[in-house]
C-alpha cells in the first residue's frame, strides 16, 4: 500500500498523463498520510480548481493554507503561482536591493516572468526544493502537469543550467551594448522604430534585463544543481499515475522508462478508474425483482460493465508485464465524482487498504 512505498520519504512526485485522475489522487495520499499522524503538504501546478474542490478549500495560492481535516497530523496545501515564485527566485539570487528592483521592475522581465508561468516546471521543482529544505513537513506531495509537461518539469533544471552557461547569454550580458550588436543593425532600426511609435526603448530593456540578470546566474545554476539533486534523492518517491485506457497506459509505461534511464526513484503505479465487474447475473431473478423491462436494461448495463472489466484487466496485465516487479495498486472507479473529503477518504479505502 501506499504508507509503504512512502516509508522514510519526505517527498512524493505524483506523475502521469492528464485524464486519470492524477490531482485528486495526489490530494488523497495527502490526506491520507496526514490521516496517519504526518504533517503533510500537497502543491499542484494544475490550473484546474480540483484540489481546492476536493479539499474544502475556496481557494489556494503561492503560500500553504491549512485544511480543516480530521486528521491525527496536518494537512496543508497550496497551487502554484508561478509568477510569485520566480519573483522569489530574483529576490533570493539578487546581490543587493539595487540589482533585485532593477530586475523587478524590468519591462521585459515583466513579461518573461509571465509567459514562463507557462512553464511552470521548474517553479514548481523550486517551491518543493524551497519548502524541502525549510523542513516544516514530514511529506511534501506534488502534484505535476500532464505527462508530456512532466518530461520537461524533468528537464527542467538541466535546462535552465545550460541555458546560464550558453553563449547567447554571455553575449547579451557583455559590458555596454556590445552583446546587443550581436542582434545585427536591422534589428536595430526595427527597435528605433518601436521606440518611436510606443516611446518604449526595448533595446535599453533588454540589454538592462540580461545585465541584472548575469549578477546572478552563479547562484540560480547552484541551485539548479540542488533541485535536479532533490530528484533523485533517496528520500524522494515517484509514483506514477494510469488509468485502464490504452493510451494513458502507454504513456505511463513510457514516463517508467524515463525514470528509470534518468536513475529516479520510482515507487510503483496507481491504476485509477479500473472498472470491476459483480458475479453473473441471472435474468430470471432480475425479471422477478425489477420486471422485465426495467431486467433488460440492467442486464444491458451489467454486460458494458463486465465488457470494461475485462478490458481494463487485460491492459492492466500487458502493464504489469512491461513494468516487470513494481508494486501496484488498483482503485476502482467510482460512482461518484470526487470533489471532497469524504470522496478522498473513499479512495484511500484503496490506496492505504
Amino acid at each position: 500500500m501506499i504508507a509503504d512505498w512512502l516509508e522514510r520519504k519526505e517527498v512524493c512526485i505524483c506523475a502521469g498523463s492528464g485524464g486519470v485522475g492524477k490531482t485528486t489522487t495526489s490530494a488523497a495520499i495527502a490526506l491520507g498520510m496526514a490521516a496517519r499522524g504526518k504533517k503533510v503538504a500537497v502543491l499542484t501546478i494544475d490550473p484546474a480548481r480540483r484540489l481546492a474542490d476536493s479539499l474544502g478549500l475556496p481557494e489556494l495560492g503561492n503560500e500553504e493554507r491549512r485544511v480543516d481535516a480530521e486528521v491525527d497530523g496536518e494537512l496543508w496545501a497550496m497551487m502554484l503561482d508561478a509568477k510569485r515564485t520566480w519573483d522569489e527566485l530574483v529576490e533570493w539570487h539578487a546581490p543587493d536591493e539595487r540589482t533585485r528592483d532593477a530586475v523587478l521592475g524590468n519591462r521585459v522581465y515583466q513579461e518573461l516572468s509571465n509567459a514562463v508561468a507557462g512553464s511552470q516546471e521548474y517553479m514548481a521543482m523550486e517551491k518543493l526544493h524551497e519548502l524541502h529544505q525549510e523542513g516544516r513537513y514530514d511529506l511534501l506531495v506534488l502534484d505535476t502537469p500532464p505527462t508530456r509537461n512532466a518530461l520537461d518539469f524533468l528537464d527542467a533544471p538541466r535546462r535552465l543550467s545550460e541555458f546560464i552557461d550558453s553563449r547567447t547569454l554571455q553575449l547579451f550580458t557583455a559590458p555596454g551594448r556590445l552583446g546587443l550588436k550581436v542582434l545585427g543593425r536591422g534589428t536595430g532600426v526595427v527597435f528605433a522604430a518601436m521606440k518611436r511609435a510606443t516611446g518604449i526603448d526595448l533595446l535599453q530593456d533588454l540589454g538592462e534585463f540580461f545585465r541584472s540578470f548575469g549578477d546572478m546566474t552563479e547562484g540560480i545554476r547552484e541551485r539548479a544543481v540542488l533541485v535536479n539533486s532533490l530528484l533523485a534523492d533517496s528520500r524522494t518517491a515517484f509514483v506514477l499515475v494510469t488509468s485502464p485506457g490504452r493510451d494513458a497506459l502507454e504513456e505511463a509505461a513510457y514516463f517508467h522508462h524515463r525514470l528509470m534511464d534518468a536513475g529516479l526513484p520510482f515507487a510503483g503505479v496507481v491504476a485509477n478508474r479500473v472498472h470491476r465487474a459483480g458475479g453473473p447475473s441471472d435474468p430470471a431473478e432480475l425479471a422477478k425483482l425489477l420486471g422485465e423491462p426495467l431486467a433488460r436494461k440492467v442486464g444491458r448495463t451489467y454486460e458494458e460493465e463486465r465488457r470494461l472489466a475485462e478490458r481494463d484487466s487485460k491492459n492492466l496485465a500487458e502493464l504489469r508485464r512491461r513494468l516487470g516487479r513494481k508494486p501496484m495498486i488498483e482503485v476502482p472507479h467510482l460512482h461518484d465524482d470526487v470533489h471532497d473529503l469524504d470522496g478522498l477518504r473513499q479512495m484511500d479505502e484503496y490506496l492505504f487498504g
